[in-house]
């Protein structure tokens, strides 16, 4: 008999293959070879099944009936995957040996355990656990099979992760549409998520602008001129800051202090799964699950880079050898040959612990780069392969090095403070030289732990490659000085990519990296399911996107307030959502027992029905958007019932709020002014008007919640953007500013999600 191999999707399977048995027959849903028949899972092929398989009463969604608590969780086939989940159960029988080829993290061993369990399957399972997909990473894994059951503590952590989902999504969901009358998502990880985003939410509607005024002088020493800030107590009052400027211009000064320091600024750490999409959002608006399906491709359809689902920025030992001969692969590249020839493979050593550091690296190591060399990439996935492959080869270069000059200059006895970074050698930056004219000597990688517009305060540093020499012992001239007004900021609206950082720490603003290092045992959900709790939070109607801004909506804001205000705040809480996932990866090291996991989780399930029970319902308009005045008659409006999905018919009827509710215009023919076009959702047949806010659609109260924002990248769309967007999925070329020292540049603005009018910027 022959040993069945099981890789989680037909790309990896057929990548095995073509190793171990190149001479298989293709027989379509699986290949077979002399000693091996290699299959494959796509995806989840079996899931927990719904209630209404346990009891027919749980068809209907009543709050008596909860809590739901199986005794034991019944599995159930995906019935658009049945078929292959035949196949597989086919092979298995003329098969005396199985492996497990699923993606090496807890859900390739989770796919991988349920298709066990479901089909009862016997055979002794080897577990192949691999980081990439070349041929020689392949071989070496199969000539390395390890035995399945030393990750018998992963498959329960994985179980433990999917049956604690269930049950909180389950009853939680349940228990507040049922109370409340409307149809309200639960999770264990969306639900905090969404807590973080509704908390940055009232912190920038509470926030209160303060007016205060900035004193910049200009200093002159023979051929030297600098500038220096003001120092004192932040100055609210024009006049005294006038008086200030006055006083000190155009007389002469001298230098209290003056100190220069040597600084260093070394690689940023290679990629984790969290941090590769946070910056591909910064840099491209790349949403998450873009990031990830873009990297997944490069990994598995091209094999040109390591398994991306990682929570890991470090390497192994024995990774190093292997990132030196990935460095001689690139030689001949025409990107990156150059950058190749000046590389330094000392650099990359076991000693350096910013690259080697085995002790935080656990299933798998960083993103890199594989010898195999790329061809046919699409334009995305070639522009996630750029920034991997320049984080890679940045480590083969010395730091960057500075002179640090702190100057304290009195004029008149008011202080002024300049710090200037002068530039003696560009080390690794030089790779990103010609990204733009400031990466030389500025962050290349911005978002690498400080949020977006973080950072040094405006002026307060200066950069330069030219010498600066000033000395202390002589006078110097105010030749200049300047008031500038300005205003206190209020915290930024969440980006995919800054909700991603606090996903990863729970939460925590942490600047300093070891410490959020730490944290990332306790994070919201992993790196492979923060872009799906995303995306659920845009389906489920909670958050809309306003160019890269994530807001909430009214059903979001409301959802996280009933929650609350029921008393169960554990459930919108990141930090101990956070311990949740921390104790998930206790029990996949063996330090931690699943039983008692899932025991404290369905205590917290039945407390959460009982908080909701003595819970008064939500006011009927509570979930509503504020609509704009109707001029026609809205009475001759027919009443929206159930849309006939899934979860729509088994939860209460009611005309359910949308996303275009705020936006469109009241009902109006096609034929009528103010139609842009017909609305590009699937089956929908509504039209897009023009509302006060944005554009959206007719069908907005039977559940379209298609809508397009008129101020969308800083930009005020017109119907002709709009009926472009709609009609042909993109506009034509358009001039954007630069932000900061970014130059002015041209792209499209491009329709991403004709389900909900998500937009994206498409650079030319």
């Amino acid at each position: 008999m022959k040993t069945l191999v099981i890789a989680e999707k037909p790309d990896m399977g057929r990548n095995i293959a073509a190793v171990i048995e190149p001479k298989a027959q293709n027989k379509r849903s699986y290949l077979e070879g002399d000693n091996y028949i290699i299959t494959w899972a796509i995806g989840h092929l079996i899931g927990l099944a719904e209630p209404d398989l346990y009891d027919d009463k749980y068809k209907k969604w009543r709050f008596g009936d909860l809590p739901i608590i199986p005794e034991t969780f019944k599995l159930l086939p995906n019935p658009r995957t049945k078929d292959q989940l035949e196949v597989i159960k086919d092979l298995a029988a003329r098969s005396d040996a199985l492996v497990n080829a699923c993606d090496a993290g807890r859900e390739g061993q989770h796919i991988f355990s349920l298709i066990v369990r479901h089909l009862h399957l016997r055979q002794p399972v080897k577990r192949l656990w691999i980081s990439d997909l070349t041929a020689e990473t392949i071989r070496k894994g199969f000539d390395q099979l390890k035995d399945n059951t030393e990750y018998d503590n992963l498959t329960q952590a994985a179980r433990a992760r999917s049956e604690a989902d269930w049950l909180i999504g389950m009853n939680g969901s349940r228990a507040f549409t049922t109370k409340h009358n409307e149809l309200l998502s639960v999770g264990r990880v969306q639900t905090p998520v969404l807590a973080l985003i509704y908390d940055r939410q009232k912190q920038i509607e509470a926030f209160d602008s303060l007016k205060f005024y900035d004193i910049t002088g200009q200093f002159t020493q023979q051929a030297t001129t600098y500038r220096g800030i003001w120092q004192g107590e932040r100055l609210t009052d024009p006049e005294k800051a006038e008086v200030i400027a006055a006083k000190v211009k155009d007389k002469t000064g001298s230098i209290t202090s003056y100190e220069v320091k040597d600084t260093k600024e070394y690689p940023f750490k290679l990629y984790d799964l969290t941090l590769l999409q946070r910056e591909a959002n910064g840099k491209f608006s790349f949403s998450a699950k873009k990031t990830l399906d873009t990297a997944q491709a490069l990994y598995e359809k091209h094999k040109v880079i390591s398994y991306p689902r990682t929570n890991s920025n470090y390497v192994n030992d024995q990774n190093i050898p292997e990132m030196h001969k990935i460095l001689d692969s690139m030689r001949s590249s025409p990107d990156y040959g150059d950058f190749v020839k000046d590389a330094n493979k000392k650099f990359v050593s076991t000693s350096n612990k910013n690259i080697c550091n085995p002790a935080k690296v656990e299933d798998h190591h960083a993103i890199m780069p594989t010898m195999k060399k790329p061809q046919g990439l699409s334009p995305d996935e070639r522009k996630l392969y750029d920034l991997i492959v320049k984080r890679f080869l940045s480590h083969f270069y010395p730091a960057a090095e500075y002179k640090v000059h702190t100057v304290m200059t009195e004029v008149e006895k008011e202080s002024f403070k300049t710090t200037v970074k002068q530039l003696l050698s560009l080390g690794w930056k030089v790779i990103y030289a010609d990204s733009s004219k400031s990466s030389a000597v500025k962050d290349n990688g911005k978002d690498n732990g400080k949020d977006e517009g973080a950072g040094t305060p405006e002026d307060e540093e200066q950069e330069t490659d030219a010498p600066f020499e000033i000395d202390p012992q002589q006078p110097v001239v105010c030749s200049d000085v300047e008031v500038k007004a300005k205003e206190t900021q209020p915290p930024k609206h969440f980006t995919e990519g800054t909700l991603l950082k606090a996903m990863e720490s729970a939460g925590k603003q942490i600047e300093d990296e070891e410490l959020r290092d730490a944290m990332k045992d306790s994070g919201l959900g992993t790196p492979a399911t923060r872009a799906a709790t995303i995306e659920r939070l845009k389906q489920v109607g909670y958050i809309d996107m306003q160019g890269k801004k994530i807001v909430i909506t009214p059903k979001g804001r409301t959802a996280i307030e009933l929650i609350r205000g029921a008393g169960v705040e554990l459930l919108t809480s990141p930090e101990m959502t956070g311990h949740w996932e921390r104790r998930l990866t206790e029990i996949s090291r063996g330090q931690a027992s699943a039983d008692a996991f899932m025991g404290n989780v369905k205590k917290f399930t039945c407390q959460i029905i009982e908080k909701v029970n003595h819970q008064r319902p939500a006011a009927k308009n509570a979930f509503a958007r504020p609509e704009p005045p109707a001029k026609e008659a809205r009475g001759k409006r027919k009443p929206a019932g159930d849309s006939g999905g899934k979860a729509e018919s088994s939860a209460p009827k009611k005309a359910r709020s949308s996303a275009a509710a705020d936006t469109a215009s009241s009902p109006q023919s096609a034929a009528q002014p103010g139609t842009i076009g017909s609305c590009p959702r699937p089956g929908c047949g509504g039209q897009i008007f023009m509302g006060r806010k944005g554009y959206g659609c007719s069908n907005y109260k039977t559940g379209c919640g298609f809508v397009i924002w008129k101020e969308s990248f800083d930009r005020t769309l017109t119907d002709t953007m709009v009926k472009a967007l709609i009609e042909k999925g993109k506009t034509s070329k358009l001039k954007f500013a630069g932000n900061g020292d970014e130059e002015a540049f041209e792209a499209r603005i491009v329709l991403n999600n004709a389900d909900t009018g998500e937009l994206v910027l498409e650079r030319v």
